[in-house]
């Protein structure tokens, strides 16, 4: 497979012209077979098929964006007699390794700056939801040459086998730290390039100054949307001591009445945990919590119905040091802490191994922005959370990754520079 994406790349590197109407058609494509990708990825993944219709379209607007990006080229003016031109070349075929919780819409996070920038991509998707993946693959397929785009499916190590191949020259993954970890060492023998995107646990900054009633609902589902399971979901909540209980209460209020169930009825808000391994994870997390003191203002518990479904669960009076807190719980379970002082919160917020966002909430907006210059973190939003155009970077700091994604930083990342040098006048 990584032979034929090498074989693809030769050919497809040479046109762009040729690979932006490619992806144009595929993205027309994908836009086309929404009412067969959007069911298939609900029944695989479990989010609501609104959410899986978002993911579908997401991923066309996202081929469609680098189709419409080129890298530039740049003269040097350094004031010698040599004319010096930064141009730019692909790198070579890209492992893209996947995750399965927005599995169309992260693989098409790095197979379409990889493509645009005349690379071709051998992919692998979660063995928890391959089968859409497999047929955006076959969606796409009419659109691209052969061995451009490669979907493989399989349990390790695959993944492993494939970040390690030594034709491979850029390996992109997102997923668990320690799988990070394994990747970016497999990667280094062949010294293949690494980006890597390895979750948050993002912290929500409540002012004293903020509408607790206004900002509730948004402030839920910046927490709750895919049932919690997004890398840069709201993860904890620091609210003022004074305005703590109200916090709690309007955030519980929500989780006890929000609709679960199964995502392909239309009336669902919030579907199934995907997996059982991962609702094991929640349900540990959780149950520590209450064993540590946190009590269970909404939820704390599995739904007694078939599948991986757990009640949305707001949590209060949580040790600072419990798992929950500390590490990234990827699922419906949110913990609200109290804080004295705002330099209290914003140590509370930073005190974590990961760094991939932050947000900060309230009614005076410059004071807001000065808090979130303080968080360390790669994006920081002001009264919202977790949103992202597609022409902005994304990256994180500490374990929370390696690299950018997104907009130009998302194509240059595919690419290397090559000079050329040339005397400006003929003889010279």
């Amino acid at each position: 497979m990584v032979g034929r994406a090498h074989e693809a790349w030769l050919g497809w590197r040479a046109d762009p012209v040729a690979r932006a109407t490619a992806l144009l058609t595929a993205a027309d494509a994908v836009e086309a077979a929404g009412a067969d990708l959007a069911p298939l990825l609900t029944r695989e993944q479990g989010k609501p098929l609104s959410e899986s219709y978002a993911e579908v379209a997401r991923t066309a607007a996202r081929l469609r964006y680098f189709a419409g990006s080129s890298p530039e080229s740049r003269t040097i003016a350094d004031g010698r007699p040599v004319h010096s031109e930064i141009r730019w070349r692909p790198l070579g075929p890209v492992a893209a390794i996947v995750p399965w919780n927005f599995p169309l819409q992260l693989a098409s996070a790095k197979f379409a700056p990889a493509l645009a920038a005349g690379n071709t991509v051998v992919l692998k998707p979660s063995p928890f939801t391959p089968l859409a993946t497999r047929l955006l693959g076959s969606v796409m397929s009419a659109a691209l040459p052969e061995g451009v785009l490669t979907i493989v499916t399989g349990r390790e190590p695959l993944g492993a086998r494939l970040a390690s191949h030594p034709g491979i020259r850029h390996v992109t993954f997102t997923g668990s730290v320690p799988t990070g970890r394994a990747v970016a060492a497999g990667a280094a023998p062949g010294l293949a390039r690494v980006t890597l995107e390895l979750g948050g646990n993002d912290a929500a900054i409540l002012l004293d100054d903020v509408d607790v009633e206004r900002i509730a609902d948004r402030l839920f589902w910046a927490a709750f949307r895919n049932c919690g399971q997004v890398c840069m979901a709201v993860k904890r909540v620091y609210a003022p001591a004074r305005l703590h209980s109200r916090v709690v209460e309007a955030l519980a209020e929500r989780a006890k009445t929000v609709v679960v169930g199964s995502g392909l009825d239309p009336g669902t808000e919030l579907g199934p945990v995907n997996n059982a391994a991962q609702l094991a994870r929640v349900e540990r997390c959780t149950a520590r919590a209450l064993a540590d003191g946190a009590r269970a203002v909404a939820g704390g518990h599995r739904l007694d119905r078939p599948g991986y479904f757990y009640a949305p669960t707001v949590l209060a009076d949580v040790p600072p040091d419990s798992p929950v807190v500390t590490e990234e719980q990827f699922g419906p379970v949110l913990p609200v802490l109290p804080y004295g002082s705002l330099d209290e919160a914003v140590e509370a917020a930073n005190a974590t191994r990961y760094g991939l966002g932050g947000s900060v909430w309230g009614t005076d907006l410059d004071r807001a922005e000065a808090v979130a210059e303080r968080l360390e973190c790669g994006t920081a939003w002001i009264n919202h959370h977790a949103e992202l155009s597609l022409a902005q970077p994304f990256a994180g700091i500490k374990e929370s990754g390696v690299g950018v994604a997104g907009g130009p930083w998302g194509l240059y990342g595919n690419l290397r520079p090559f000079v050329v040098h040339r005397p400006r006048e003929a003889g010279g």
